[in-house]
């Protein structure tokens, strides 16, 4: 029998292939890019209607006076700027009030200056408020927690290291001002600056609008300014929520596909470019606030590496000091422009110390953005530390030594 007529070798059969679940539809990028932009749109809508009610509620009741009425000691003076800028959320707008207070003879210099470290630290409450955005994934709110608090840890190292120093140089000198005030009166005495309107900010031309609209619904439903205001407030408090979590959702997916790019390889690519962009757009928007808090999502959605937007922080601080100085030459007095330095200069000597330490705030912001991203509780612990148990001893030792 020959070979060829035995029994042949089966064929193999095909693998058995599970069929593949429908794909989504792909929403067009065109379409994500409106929807960026009007999610970006609502958060900076959301800072001005916030900021458009506590200012109606500080007109109707006087009370960010009364707040720096009670500043004649330094660790006072910085709570009182913590307090302000942190209900506020803008550093510009409570150095802008300092400024005039000190044009106006309402406030000294000395006040005055502590107040302006107090503002820096307060500003830094945005970002953690924002950060909330991103708490339901672990793993965006670790980035975005950590971005926030690379922020606050400039500022908060810095207050550090120049309330001490500003304190004792200052009661060892005659005049009773330290370090940084002697040399911003200084340099006040032979800076000629010339009287300049303060420019509107185009971000709040644009969302003047929604403003308008929601200025005239609280009206609408309330009896009194001071009402009106906390209404608008928190109506604004809400829309930034939502639209930061609306932000964050849009730039996962095919937009972040495509921004990463543009953010790794323009706007971003180095260090240099990263601190520029930062100070450019601050000072465009003129609002701290605004800029590192739109970083905050961006970070959390992994446009932007941890490590490559702490320059972009650093060049948001120099930017909002922009603001105190277009506020000075507006109110050309030599303790005001003196104000406007200090703030230049305490920013300035944050960057030129903690960029080269820079391991320093970003491995501590890494390591409690970790905890916080494990236990939430650590959140509430950092806001209760900072803002909470830091200024109630301060004060109690302000009592001790002023009485």
């Amino acid at each position: 029998m020959d070979a060829a007529d035995g029994p042949q070798p089966r064929p193999p059969s095909p693998p058995l292939t599970r069929p593949s679940p429908p794909r989504e539809h792909e929403v067009p990028v065109w379409l994500r890019g409106v929807y960026a932009a009007v999610c970006l749109y609502l958060f900076l809508a959301a800072i001005n209607v916030i900021n458009g009610g506590l200012k109606t509620l500080h007109t109707s009741s006087n009370w960010l006076e009364k707040v720096f009425a009670y500043g004649e000691n330094p660790l006072v003076a910085l709570m009182g700027g913590v307090f302000v800028t942190a209900v506020v959320q803008s550093s510009s707008f409570t150095t802008t009030l300092i400024i005039i207070a000190v044009a106006s003879g309402q406030m000294n210099l000395g006040t005055a200056v502590f107040a302006v470290m107090g503002a820096n630290i307060g500003t830094s409450i945005t970002n953690n408020l924002v950060s909330l955005g991103t708490i339901r994934i672990r793993r965006q709110f670790r980035r975005g927690y950590t971005a926030a608090l690379m922020h606050g840890n400039v500022n908060l190292l810095t207050v550090a290291v120049m309330l001490p120093l500003e304190w004792v140089s200052g009661a060892l000198h005659s005049s009773g001002h330290g370090l940084l005030t002697r040399f911003s009166v200084a340099l006040a005495g032979w800076l000629g600056l010339n009287p300049i309107p303060k420019p509107n900010s185009p971000v709040k031309l644009l969302t003047r609008p929604v403003v308008d609209v929601f200025e005239w619904l609280g009206d609408l439903v309330t009896s009194t300014d001071k009402a009106q205001g906390i209404v608008v407030a928190n109506v604004g408090l809400v829309l930034l929520f939502i639209s930061l979590v609306l932000m964050v959702s849009n730039l996962k997916g095919a937009l972040l596909r495509r921004i990463e790019g543009l953010f790794s390889s323009v706007l971003f690519k180095n260090e240099r470019w990263s601190f520029g962009v930062g100070a450019v757009s601050t000072v465009i928007v003129q609002s701290s606030s605004v800029t590192t808090s739109l970083m905050v999502p961006l970070v959390a959605a992994g446009a932007i590496r941890v490590r490559r937007a702490f320059p972009f922080m650093l060049g948001c601080n120099i930017g909002t000091t922009v603001t105190g100085v277009i506020a000075a030459t507006a109110n050309p007095v030599a303790a005001a422009v003196s104000v406007a330095i200090c703030h230049v200069t305490f920013n300035v000597i944050a960057v030129a110390v903690w960029y080269p330490l820079r391991s320093i705030p970003i491995g501590l912001a890494r390591w409690y953005g970790r905890l916080a991203a494990r236990s939430k509780w650590y959140y509430l612990l950092y806001l209760l530390v900072v803002y909470v148990a830091i200024p109630a001893v301060a004060f109690l030792i302000s009592k001790v030594i002023w009485g």
